[in-house]
């Protein structure tokens, strides 16, 4: 470097970081010029020490009073027998203790005052004449002695305290330790870079001698599993003059491998040229299996934490099926991708025999979707057929096949259908794994990676997998025993309807719709019956619940009605009777109803309407005119809500009184039209009033309801409806006439 040229300025050269050692401590590393007695290079550690305030090439005892070294007493290094001196006049230093104070940065000597106010750091001393190292040791390329360069390194060392002989021991030991730093000087040329000198410590780790590495270059230290990529990064720092710390998988003499974090820095001489390059080798072997082990763990925590969110996610999509066929699509969408790109379900027809049936596919592509389903109907899987999903519908074991033939025709020789649409599927590895539920396998679950997507199944993946099919087992077999369920009790429901009779002086049109959501069926009902006085008894109610009991409850709750309405009760008497009997008996839990009787009226074409209503929608009359009433009047509580309703110290029930012209249409309905999940119900409501006020007035029943189920019917219908439309005629013939 050229004289004057400022120590700062230094940065802009490739001066190294040297690798943190003794617990991160930096080590300051000087080049001494023994005929100049000039310290002629300092990397950035030791330019940190003068705080950047001298250039280079320096006096030894210029750079030492920049540097703030004092020895233990507080006296300033150049005004002493320095280590610095000492190496450059010759005598190597094995260790020896110095301190750096803010105090000598600023020049004069050192009172205790300020020593004791003072940082007090501690640097260990080593250092030695390279041109007077042992017989064999001599590094070629420095010269024949009138060019001689000595080596200086600074450890630091914590604590502020000096005298004790405890902090002396521990200077020792750390001294101890600081040789076992592996340094390593190369010539620089191009194109390589030859080994001149290393120190006893390089051989100790390498496990080659001096002889051996000298005038070679640390490539031979690499092998097999050395990363290349890591190398050409160290090959492009020592074209670009920079230093670079890199992690390589290093091999000793006997080829056993260690890891080794190695640190190379440019070394300049006075002119500026590059002469030389320092390197420091630290084995790591410890720590990176440390940190290695300590990704592995997290890598498997982190799949351990995949799999449980796979699985609750799969559990809780399968849990809000409606059904079988539900269950299983809502399985396979949840295991594509995360588990799988292509995955079918196919269930026996009858658990533990049968026809195997393929209820879902979920693919990544939609296209693979059919082609899953044609290769399920091409092999049929029977039990016993030979095939994976045969053999585990019977009981096997699950099937695991990590690696799938590349082609078709190695797949499926005897197939060339299925062979053909193999290899549309691109399939790389499947899994099969029976899903059972109560000791009986019900159906297979089957799994696959594809090309390019996919990874290789493993055994981990297969446990996971015979998981999921376990919950999902139970799951379908639940469902299986609902639809058995539901099926009864639909079927129960619809046998106690009545069919719709024809009565002279009115049109009768009636609907029942089943909701597709809940548990089983609902207690809605309706009835239509001719009374022996010539009046016509109409009811409409619903039970609360949604299970079979729900159903049976409507049933006897319908023939109550029947049987008080045939006595010629008034419509609030049959309600209070109704309401007597089902807490008498403990019939149901509560229901809603209405009950109307639409009568005669002597030398008049016009009717009268009686009805009571217990907690039920309010019926709604549509007048010939045109004008909209709804019949909201006399409402009483709901049957089975209160205990005392209708008995001798209550009043009961009482009914609404209206006449009707001929044209009218009476309407009643349940609550599955209005009162849906997530709406508002007198929006609904609402809705339902406009439809009926915009229809023509002598709009035919069977029009009626048609219209109002198809502007007002919910886009999922959660629960049971039950409507009720009756228009009167112009004419009715009573038993008197």
């Amino acid at each position: 470097m050229e004289a004057g040229r400022d120590l700062g300025a230094r940065t802009a050269h490739p001066v190294a970081d040297l690798p943190q050692v003794l617990n991160g401590a930096p080590a300051a590393v000087l080049v001494i010029d023994l005929e100049r007695q000039q310290v002629v290079y300092a990397n950035e550690a030791a330019i940190e020490l003068t705080g950047h305030r001298v250039r280079l090439p320096v006096a030894i005892d210029g750079w030492s009073d920049a540097a703030g070294l004092t020895d233990l007493g507080g006296r300033r290094m150049s005004e002493t027998r320095s280590p610095l001196s000492l190496v450059a006049s010759g005598v190597p230093v094995a260790g020896e203790p110095v301190a750096v104070t803010d105090a000598a940065r600023r020049g004069g000597r050192v009172t205790a005052a300020q020593r004791d106010a003072s940082e007090g750091r501690l640097l260990w001393v080593t250092g030695f004449s390279l041109s007077q190292a042992p017989a064999g040791m001599v590094p070629s390329g420095f010269g024949d002695g009138t060019d001689a360069r000595a080596l200086v390194v600074f450890l630091q060392l914590s604590g502020t305290e000096h005298g004790d002989r405890r902090r002396l021991e521990m200077l020792r030991d750390r001294a101890v330790i600081a040789t076992d730093m592996s340094f390593t000087i190369t010539v620089a040329r191009d194109g390589e870079n030859p080994l001149i000198w290393v120190n006893p410590s390089f051989c100790k780790l390498t496990g080659y001698s001096y002889d051996e590495i000298v005038g070679r270059d640390c490539r031979f230290l690499q092998g097999p599993n050395t990363d290349r990529a890591a190398v050409q990064r160290i090959h492009e720092a020592l074209q670009r003059r920079r230093p670079i710390t890199e992690l390589l998988l290093n091999y000793r003499r006997d080829r056993t491998a260690f890891w080794n974090q190695v640190s190379i820095s440019p070394v300049f001489d006075g002119q500026g040229d590059l002469i030389n390059f320092v390197g420091v080798q630290t084995d790591v072997t410890e720590r990176v299996i440390v940190e290695q082990e300590r990704r592995y763990a997290l890598a498997e925590a982190e799949e351990a934490r995949s799999q449980l969110r796979l699985l609750a996610e799969a559990t809780t999509q399968m849990t809000g099926a409606l059904g079988v066929t539900d269950a299983c699509e809502r399985l396979a969408r949840s295991l594509v991708p995360e588990l799988a790109d292509v995955c079918a379900v196919d269930l026996l027809d009858r658990p533990g025999t049968g026809v195997p049936l393929r209820i879902a596919v979920a693919a990544r592509e939609l296209a693979d979707e059919a082609r899953m389903q044609e290769l399920g109907r091409l092999r049929s899987n029977r039990p016993s057929s030979g095939s994976d999903t045969g053999s585990v519908l019977v009981g096997d074991r699950p099937v695991l096949v990590p690696e799938l033939p590349e082609h078709g025709d190695d797949r499926y020789p005897e197939d060339p259908a299925a062979a053909a649409v193999y290899d549309t599927l691109r399939m790389r590895s499947v899994m099969v794994v029976p899903v059972r539920a109560r000791g009986r396998v019900l159906g297979a679950l089957t799994l696959v990676t594809q090309h390019p997507y996919g990874r290789r199944y493993g055994s981990r993946d297969l446990h996971l997998a015979t998981d999921i099919a376990g919950r999902a087992g139970l799951t379908v077999d639940n469902a299986r025993l609902y639809e058995v369920e539901h099926a009864a009790a639909v079927t129960l429901q619809r046998s106690l309807l009545p069919a719709v009779l024809e009565v002279e002086g009115l049109q009768v049109a009636a609907r029942y719709l089943v909701g597709v959501d809940g548990n089983q069926v609902g207690g809605d009902w309706y009835d239509v019956l001719k009374l022996p006085d010539g009046s016509v008894g109409l009811a409409v109610g619903d039970v609360v619940g949604h299970d079979l009991q729900a159903a049976a409850a409507m049933g006897q709750l319908r023939g109550v009605v029947r049987s008080y309405a045939w006595d010629g009760g008034l419509p609030g008497s049959v309600l209070d009777r109704c309401d007597q009997l089902v807490q008498g008996l403990e019939m149901a839990a509560m229901a809603t109803a209405v009950y109307a009787r639409i009568e005669p009226i002597e030398g008049s074409d016009d009717r009268l309407l009686r009805y009571a209503n217990a907690g039920h929608p309010a019926p709604l009359l549509l007048g010939p005119d045109g004008t909209l009433r709804r019949l909201d009047e006399h409402t009483s509580p709901m049957i089975g809500a209160v205990r005392s309703f209708g008995r001798a110290a209550d009043p009961g029930r009482t009914e609404a009184v209206l006449r009707c012209p001929p044209g009218s249409i009476l309407l009643l309905y349940t609550d599955g039209l209005t009162d849906i999940a997530g709406e508002d119900a007198d929006e609904r409501t609402e809705l339902l009033e406009r439809t009926l006020a915009a229809m023509e007035p002598r709009s035919e029943p069977e029009a009626v309801v048609d219209q109002l189920l198809a502007a007002c019917s919910p886009h999922r219908l959660r629960d049971d409806v039950a409507l009720l439309a009756v228009r009167i005629d112009d004419r009715l013939v009573t038993a008197e006439r």
